[in-house]
Order: C-alpha cells, then structure tokens, then sequence
C-alpha cells in the first residue's frame, strides 16, 4: 500500500541527520566562489545546467533539495541512449532513456516523477544501497547521505529509466584562467578535427554546464587530466584516448554515446580513472578498454554500454607489452550488450604476454545481457594468443538478476574470430564474497583447453548464490560435485578448484 509521503519518513528510514540551520543551496557559480569554504560547512546543493541544443528525455521530472527544508529545485534531464540486440537477426533497437546529475554536501532529498503515469513498482538500484523509496501514485522519494549513483525503474522498464548521478561537490575547481587549464564553460563546444590533444602539465576542465563534442586526447605526455562534471558527446574516436602517456587522471565527466569506447587506454602507466560515467548504443561501444598498460586505477565509475564495460587486454593494433596492476573498485557495471568484466581475449602470439595482478572489488554488476555463448560471463576470464592471466583478485562484488548470460565463465580461448594462437592459462585466482540474487543461473563454464594449456588454482570464499553459501564442504550428496549446485561445469584441465567457507579460509590462512 501506498503512503503520503513524509519528510521524515524518508529521511529516518535513510538514517540521515537532520541539522537544524544553516542550510544552503548554490548554483554553479556560486559554488565556484565557495572553493575555500570549511569542508565542514552546511549541506550544500550545486545544479547544472543541459546547453538547450542538447537533447533531453521527458518520461521524468526530477527535483532535489537540501534535507531536511532546503529549496526544491528542479534537474535538466539529459539523453542517454541504449541498446538491446536482437538475438534473431542480430540487429540492434536503440532506447532514449533519462539522466540528471548534481553535486552534494550533507543529505539531500530526490523527488522523482514519472510523466507517463501509472506508476505499479519502483525499484531504486543498485540493491545493495538498499534505497527503499516512499512512493505516492507516480511520485517517488529517497534520501541520500552519501555520493550514489543510483537507477529509478519504474514498472521494470529496463531502458526508458532514470539515472541519477548524485556527486560529493568538487574540493578545488580551477579559475578559467589559470594557464594549466583547457577551461570550457557551460555551452557546446567544438574543434575543427574532432580531438582536442592535451599537452603535457595540462588538465582539461569541463564546467558542469559544458559539452564538448570532441575526443579528449593524452599522447606522449604526462601529467596531465580532464576534469569537472561535464559531457563528451558525439565524439569521432571515443571519449578520451591516452596513448603512451604516464600520470593520467581522469575525472567525474560523462561520456555520451561516443563513436567508440568511453576510454582508451594503450601503453599507458599511472592512469586514474575516478568518478567517470558512460552511456553507449552503438556496436563496439565498450567503457573503459586497457591494453599494455600499468599501474590503472577505475574508481567510483558507472558504465552501461553496449559492449564490454571493462575490458583488460595485451597487445591490439599498435600497442604491446604486458598489462599489470589494475584496479576496478567501487563501482556499477551495467552491459546491455556483451561482458560487464573481460579479461585476455587480444595478446601476441609472436611474443606472448602476461596480464597479472588485476584486483576487481566493491562492485556492483546491475546487468548483463549476450546470447552468444562464447561472450557470456559477468566476470570472464578469457586468454586468447598465447596471453597468461594470473594473479586475480575478486572481492565483494554483488551481482543482481541480470537477463542473459553467466555469472563466471574462465576458458583457454582458440577465438579464431580475433585469436592466431589459444591463450596459455589462467593461474591463481581467488574470488572472494562474490554473490547472486537472481532467477536460477544458467550453468558457468571453466573450460581449460588441454593439458598444457590448463586453469590452476582456482578459489572461491564465501560464494553465496541465492543466499546459499557454495562450499566443498556444504551437505549434498555424497556423489554430486560441489560445482553442480552452482550449477558450474569445470572440465578435466582445471586444476586445484576450491570452494570454501569463510572461517575455512580464515582457519587456513591461520595454519
């Protein structure tokens, strides 16, 4: 049953603390005057503006304000665009869909309204936030206290959906004329070849306002960002392209559907990826791709692509070498199409390659969608040219009932489509507090190729699938394997496959 909607309801039931003065709410501008305030201050409330030439969606209105009385004020609605592939013809619908952003202090209150009517189910994501919203016919409300960024679904429509990216405020934002500074202000803004190259020493700055219809280019440099809250859209050669270059940032910005990945990263050591969002719809429209690269750090991202999310390769095209240190934490992967993790499929036969020591943790995996059985896998491990993987790391990453695929799938790949040689091997691997909540899992797949080419090494603690916790030791019969309740089928040439508790684990590693 429904219930009026409450102030303070929503704000018990998020636990929020309700401060009784001094609250605020800022523009963009003024929060630009406000840089050295105390981080102590008032919540505070900071909006952008969508340049009119944008398009926008209106299936939502959307309004946000300080908490506990702050002023309302109402959110431009951007338009992402998405994709389903059809399984039968191969081709791809693509959906408008809804985005609004802002930055925050304190706790702030979200109103949302859905115009087209007839409101029967909301479902704020991802559940791990266990957002529970107060809902009143088409309108909805939640609290926050926190950066989220957060999905509104209404009545299970998957794409014509609101995204909400609620960001902490900026701690330091460039003056407009600082000479180490590309500054783009609120508008549209273009170059006359589709890039904009980034020298060493510079940040690029995008105003929140601002939309640059170019592709963000770091080459032979260092030392250099892109940051602020703005939006890549209709960009040439993805969003932002780091080649050969060392001690990257890239910051909170939006990719909007770019003519290729969000980012790209090829040959590069000590990139930082931080607070970055994507949308994509067209084919190949991967997130975030690292290939012979160190040193990588993917934090706090949401991507929802039409293509892999995160993808870690060797050698492809131009760039070679091994790839090595790279973590994705705290973050929300979202594939319409494909994998939200893959892992080894492009290396070097000539002169193998080694992708080592990846760590993937506090992670929410919303969807994954491929009807291809060789594509499948929310997290897939798959060395295709003489590539090795070892040295995996996966922790604490929650994976919700996603619509077509696996929840793992590892194999020693032969893909003649983009392989000259099968990969060598994957070898020690430890997932940890992975789990699913979901329709029944179609059957994972660890697949080494033959003896030489083998999966070893293998643990999972604490597997939880539908709230039942997959271990050797766990009761069933006494003839079945531990992989049938998953269900899993690992073949011949996977070796020293464990599944363990959490206090067999610990008690192991007291040993």
């Amino acid at each position: 049953m429904n219930t009026p909607l409450s102030r303070r309801t929503a704000l018990q039931a998020a636990g929020a603390t309700v401060l009784a003065a001094g609250i605020t709410s800022m523009t963009a501008t003024a929060a630009a005057a406000a840089d050295d305030a105390d981080a102590d201050a008032a919540p505070t409330l900071v909006t952008y503006p969508r340049p009119s030439a944008m398009p926008t969606n209106t299936s939502f209105k959307v309004r946000v304000r300080t908490a506990p009385d702050g002023e309302w004020q109402t959110l431009d609605i951007w338009r992402p665009q998405l994709s389903e592939i059809n399984p039968t013809t191969g081709s791809s619908k693509v959906y408008n869909s809804s985005l609004a952003y802002f930055d925050f202090q304190g706790s702030v209150e979200i109103e949302v309204t859905y115009l087209k009517g007839g409101t029967t189910k909301v479902w704020v994501r991802p559940d791990s936030y266990g957002i529970a919203p107060e809902v009143l016919g088409d309108t909805l409300r939640f609290t926050l206290d926190q950066p989220r960024n957060v999905v509104v679904q209404i009545n299970d429509d998957i794409f014509d959906c609101l995204h909400l990216f609620a960001r902490a405020i900026e701690k330091k934002r460039p003056k407009p004329d600082d000479p180490n500074v590309l500054y783009y202000g609120p508008g549209v803004h273009t170059t006359a070849d589709g890039y904009l190259t980034v020298p060493s020493g510079k940040t690029v700055y995008l105003d929140g306002g601002a939309v640059l219809k170019a592709t963000v280019l770091f080459r032979n440099v260092e030392h250099a960002g892109l940051a602020g809250r703005g939006v890549l859209a209709g960009t040439v050669d993805g969003g932002v392209l780091v080649e050969n270059s060392r001690n990257i940032s890239v910051g909170a910005v939006t990719a909007l559907n770019p003519a290729g990945y969000a980012v790209k990263l090829g040959e590069a050591t000590g990139v930082t990826i931080k607070g970055l969002g994507s949308f994509s719809s067209k084919g190949w429209g991967d997130g975030i791709d690292v290939f012979c690269s160190s040193n990588v750090v993917v934090d706090g991202v949401f991507m929802r692509n039409s293509d892999d999310c995160v993808a870690i390769y060797t050698h492809r095209w131009e760039y070679y070498g091994d790839t090595t240190n790279i973590t994705v934490r705290n973050s929300t992967l979202w594939a319409d199409v494909a994998h939200p993790i893959n892992v080894g499929t492009h290396g070097n036969t000539d002169n193998p390659e080694v992708l080592k020591n990846l760590t993937f943790k506090n992670l929410d995996i919303c969807d994954h969608r491929e009807p291809q059985m060789g594509y499948q896998g929310c997290i897939a491990l798959n060395p295709g040219d003489s590539n090795l993987i070892k040295n995996v790391k996966v922790d604490n990453v929650r994976v919700e009932d996603f619509r077509w695929g696996q929840l793992i799938h590892m194999r020693i790949a032969y893909n003649t489509k983009y392989n000259t040689s099968v990969g060598r091997g994957i070898q020690n691997v430890y997932i940890k507090d992975l789990s699913y909540t979901g329709k029944p899992l179609a059957t994972c797949l660890l697949l080494g190729y033959d003896a030489k080419h083998a999966i070893k090494d293998v643990t999972f603690e604490n597997l939880v699938i539908n709230g039942k916790v997959i271990a050797d030791s766990m009761k069933k019969p006494g003839w079945y394997l531990t992989t049938d309740t998953i269900p899993m089928h690992a073949n011949e040439h996977v070796l020293n496959l464990k599944f363990l508790t959490t206090a067999e684990a610990e008690a192991a590693a007291a040993s």
